[in-house]
C-alpha cells in the first residue's frame, strides 16, 4: 500500500515540476498561451503516457482529472515566474524543479515497471522513458534536437536511478526502500552533474 502512495506522490511531484520546466522553455521561445500550455503538458505527460502504453494500461493522464490539474499548476507557476523573473527557465527554481521532476518520474516509472513484472532491463528502460520522454517530445515541439540525446548528463541519471531501484529489490529491500533509494540516487546524481558540469563525450570527440 505504501508503495502505491509513493507512486502517486512521485507522479504528482513530477507532473508539477516538469510542466513548470516545459512551460518555462516555451515562454522563453516566445510561444503564445496555448503553445506554452501544450508544451508544458507534453513535458509533464509525455513520458508517463509512453510508460503506460509500454506496460499495456490506459495512460494515467486519461484516467483522472487530478493529473491534469497538477500539470496546470506547473504551467501556471511557470507563467507567474516569467512575470517575476528574467529567464525563468534558467533560474535556480526551474533547475531545482527539473532535478526533482527527474527523480520523481524515474521513481514512478520504476514502480510501475516493477509492478508489471518486466525484466530488470525493462525496469531501467521504463524508468528512463518515464523520466525523459516528455522532455524529448517537448524539444521536438520547440524545434530542436532532444537534449537528452546530446552531451548533457541527464538521461544517464535516470538510468543510474532505475538501476539502483532494481539492485535494491534484488538485494532484498522492499519496494518502499527501493523507491526511496531510486529517488535519492537520481536526484543526487543530477545535482552533482549540474554542480560539476558533467557531460558525456560525443562519439566524434571520443574518436578524435
Amino acid at each position: 500500500m505504501l508503495s502505491n502512495q509513493l507512486f502517486y506522490i512521485a507522479n504528482a511531484v513530477g507532473l508539477v515540476a516538469f510542466a513548470l520546466v516545459g512551460a518555462s522553455k516555451a515562454i522563453r521561445e516566445g510561444f503564445d498561451p496555448f503553445g506554452v500550455t501544450v508544451v508544458g503538458l507534453v513535458t509533464a505527460f509525455g513520458g508517463g503516457t509512453t510508460r503506460d502504453v509500454l506496460v499495456n494500461r490506459v495512460p494515467l493522464s486519461l484516467q483522472t482529472l487530478s493529473n491534469t490539474g497538477f500539470g496546470v499548476v506547473g504551467v501556471t507557476t511557470a507563467v507567474a515566474l516569467s512575470i517575476l523573473l528574467d529567464e525563468p527557465d534558467r533560474h535556480p527554481i526551474s533547475l531545482a524543479a527539473d532535478g526533482v521532476g527527474l527523480a520523481a518520474f524515474t521513481t514512478a516509472g520504476a514502480i510501475v515497471a516493477s509492478g508489471a513484472g518486466v525484466s530488470p532491463f525493462g525496469v531501467v528502460a521504463v524508468a528512463t522513458i518515464n523520466a525523459v520522454g516528455g522532455g524529448a517530445m517537448a524539444d521536438i515541439l520547440l524545434d530542436r534536437s532532444p537534449f537528452v540525446l546530446m552531451r548533457d548528463f541527464y538521461a544517464s541519471c535516470a538510468v543510474i536511478g532505475g538501476s539502483a531501484y532494481w539492485c535494491l529489490l534484488a538485494l532484498g529491500g522492499d519496494a518502499n526502500v527501493a523507491a526511496s533509494g531510486c529517488a535519492a540516487v537520481t536526484l543526487v546524481t543530477r545535482v552533482a552533474a549540474v554542480r560539476f558540469g558533467w557531460r558525456l563525450p560525443t562519439v566524434r570527440t571520443s574518436l578524435g
